[in-house]
């Protein structure tokens, strides 16, 4: 059990039944009474944010959360499907739940899925990807003044700006978490 001196951002919580992370935290000490906990609480099945206080003395269960290394296998239907490598259990996660994560997903990428009850509920991908361009305007002559961007698409359909020297069929790698370019890929 955690107490309020405990509480961290950061920090996984059960609340009503539900894994919660605490988003950001603040300590009070009015002058008078018992010391404030503020904190700003972030469900991690919905995503919903909300406020709440707690005085010194409270306890909190920590969250029943699981990461395992999965493999991405594949997209249908019912939504995108991982394999755990170990016991080749499946679990499938839905576009809601992946977000803008599921334009970086090449197949047999190894990503780590946190798991509540049994089911997926978010995902953590590696820090850089490498896609191929499959849509960019032509480089035209005369452009060189720094930070002369163009929009360009990778395979899965992510839009992001691009240096106006990448073109159709350049490898590029993309940072998975700003979503932005960092590097064209010799091959």
């Amino acid at each position: 059990m955690y107490t309020c001196s405990d509480l961290k951002k950061g920090l996984k919580v059960m609340i009503d039944g539900e894994p919660h992370v605490i988003a950001q935290f603040d300590f009070v000490k009015p002058g008078k009474g018992q010391a404030l906990y503020k904190c700003k609480l972030r469900n991690m099945i919905t995503g919903s944010l909300f406020d709440r206080t707690y005085r010194s003395g409270e306890s909190f269960e920590p969250a029943s959360l699981e990461d395992r290394e999965m493999q991405y296998l594949y997209k249908d239907e019912s939504g995108y499907v991982f394999m755990d490598q170990k016991n080749y259990e499946q679990i499938v996660l839905t576009e809601a739940t992946l977000g803008d994560d599921k334009y970086f997903l090449v197949d047999n990428m190894e990503v780590k899925i946190l798991i509540f009850n049994g089911q997926g509920i978010g995902i953590t991908l590696p820090n850089f990807v490498n896609l191929r361009v499959t849509m960019a305007d032509p480089w035209v002559k005369g452009d060189t003044a720094a930070g002369n961007n163009k929009p360009g698409e990778v395979e899965g359909g992510y839009t992001l700006q691009v240096p106006s020297f990448v073109e159709q069929g350049d490898l590029i790698q993309i940072d998975t978490r700003t979503g932005e370019y960092v590097t064209r890929v010799k091959e």
